[in-house]
């Protein structure tokens, strides 16, 4: 109990009964609860005379329902107006709901693509996006005096809150439709083999491509507070029978999954290749640009591929690049800087939906694309823009986060190395983690904010570059790597 609350990249997560007990959601939730009667902007001072509306919800984790439980008895203790939300229910459906004006903040019970044993919390700010670093040290700070004050009131209050449970899923779905060409979707009934992973998504994603007017084949959709045993993280050696199904379709047949709840997305193209993270995010941009549904900006993160900024670029779009984690994209558009953002891990968001990370809409979207393409596959696509705009490769690896490396990721902030495998570091950026820039690409290194991982990105020219510059990453993470620079 004396382990303090952490948020990470995207809010508190860690293993059921180890970090995340009753106890301590007793006492995250009584933090949210005073940060929400906080005066402040984005999401202190409720405007209801200090009584905030707050949607609860949860995803198909183990005890996500008796989380989610305490969590609506130390808010309703705490004076503010709970609203359930009928769940499992997927995370961009709850963000989208705040982002539009049905709650003044949202707690969702949920650890994402964390493995099976982790649990976790993620609150949803006035705006619809994470809450920002600063209202989470706000949480956190409030959660430690809680720790050891919460208990009997909380519980017996829960009969105090609302039991009629809000059914967001429609009218979230009536938002994206309003979104996507449904025309050219209909017109052209593409076959997708949806993959659930056994999240939220199921019952969710798949009901909206078929609304869409996709034939829709379900992979994994039956959710399981297990995952079958493995983490609902849509990741290529997790997508196997994803990419089967897609080949068995000979050609004709596009591979959409999404995470446990449905925030990140991932595309297996109709030959059954994976198409990657950068990728992925540069055909949303090319396609919302080109039908005049993105025109402000975009937003990505440092990690992103450059091969997305040069898309964006080509079509007249101010790009800002900021820290990992999507809350900073969220910021940029509440902002009005930008009106899509996206990350290198799956993430995306438009604001007219929501302005938090959006699976199901970019599934959506892709199924748009594999509408217009008529079953080409996207990849043909990808080859045309780097053939024009000028073609590099991108990947992101990890690490295991032992102290040594650890050591070693601080040294490397406060003295960057000049040269990194013969090529000189043309800029330093330290914002999360550091980042090293060259003149044909760069290399990332920063610890993860959910995982015990140090994660390295690196672009390059070619794949030959990519896995040295990668190697490079790994031996600066080394006692000795300092060989690596040089």
């Amino acid at each position: 109990m004396s382990r303090p609350i952490r948020f990470g990249t995207s809010g508190w997560r860690g293993v059921l009964a180890e970090e995340v007990t009753l106890p301590r959601v007793d006492a995250l939730s009584a933090g949210v609860a005073r940060w929400l009667r906080e005066p402040g902007p984005h999401g202190g001072r409720p405007p209801h005379g200090g009584r905030a509306r707050v949607l609860v919800a949860h995803d198909t984790r183990f005890l996500g329902d008796v989380l989610a439980a305490r969590a609506r008895a130390a808010l309703a203790a705490a004076g503010h107006r709970v609203l359930p939300v009928a769940s499992p229910v997927p995370t961009p459906v709850v963000a989208s709901a705040v982002r539009h004006g049905a709650a003044d903040a949202a707690v969702i019970v949920t650890a994402s693509h964390n493995p099976p044993e982790y649990q976790g919390v993620k609150v949803i700010a006035a705006w619809g996006g994470g809450v920002s670093d600063d209202q989470a040290r706000r949480i956190e700070a409030h959660a430690r005096r809680a720790l050891a004050a919460v208990g009997a009131r909380a519980r017996t209050a829960a009969r105090a809150a609302d039991d009629h449970a809000l059914e967001l899923v429609a009218p979230y779905l009536d938002r994206l439709l309003a979104i996507v060409d449904c025309a050219q979707v209909r017109r052209a009934a593409p076959r997708v083999v949806y993959d659930a992973l056994h999240g939220t998504g199921a019952g969710v994603c798949d009901r909206a491509l078929r609304a869409l007017g996709a034939r829709v084949e379900p992979l994994r959709a039956e959710r399981s507070p297990r995952f079958a045993g493995c983490a609902p993280d849509p990741t290529p050696e997790r997508l196997v029978a994803l990419a089967e199904r897609v080949r068995a379709g000979g050609g004709r047949v596009l591979g959409l999954a999404t995470d446990g709840d449905a925030d990140r997305y991932a595309v297996v193209d109709t030959d059954g290749a994976w198409l990657d993270e950068a990728e992925a995010l540069a055909l949303l941009v090319d396609r919302l640009a080109r039908t005049g549904r993105l025109r402000r900006g975009l937003a990505i993160s440092i990690a992103t591929s450059s091969l997305v900024e040069r898309v964006a670029a080509a079509h007249g779009l101010a790009v800002t690049r900021h820290p990992i984690g999507f809350k900073h994209l969220s910021r940029a558009l509440v902002e009005g800087a930008a009106e899509a953002a996206g990350e290198e891990s799956g993430g995306f968001a438009l604001d007219a939906l929501g302005r938090d990370k959006d699976g199901i809409l970019a599934c959506a979207l892709f199924t748009e694309l594999l509408a217009e393409s008529g079953g080409a596959p996207l990849r043909r696509r990808v080859r045309a823009l780097a053939r024009r705009l000028g073609a590099g490769v991108w990947r992101r690896t990890a690490l295991r986060a032992d102290p040594r490396a650890c050591a070693r990721l601080a040294h490397l902030a406060a003295a960057p190395p000049e040269r990194v495998d013969g090529m000189r570091v043309e800029a330093v950026d330290v914002r999360d983690g550091v980042r090293l820039a060259f003149a044909d690409g760069f290399l990332l290194l920063r610890g993860s904010g959910t995982e015990p991982l140090l994660r390295l990105y690196a672009e390059a020219p070619d794949r030959a570059r990519l896995e040295r510059r990668l190697a490079a990453g790994r031996a600066l993470l080394c006692v000795d790597g300092a060989a690596a620079a040089q």
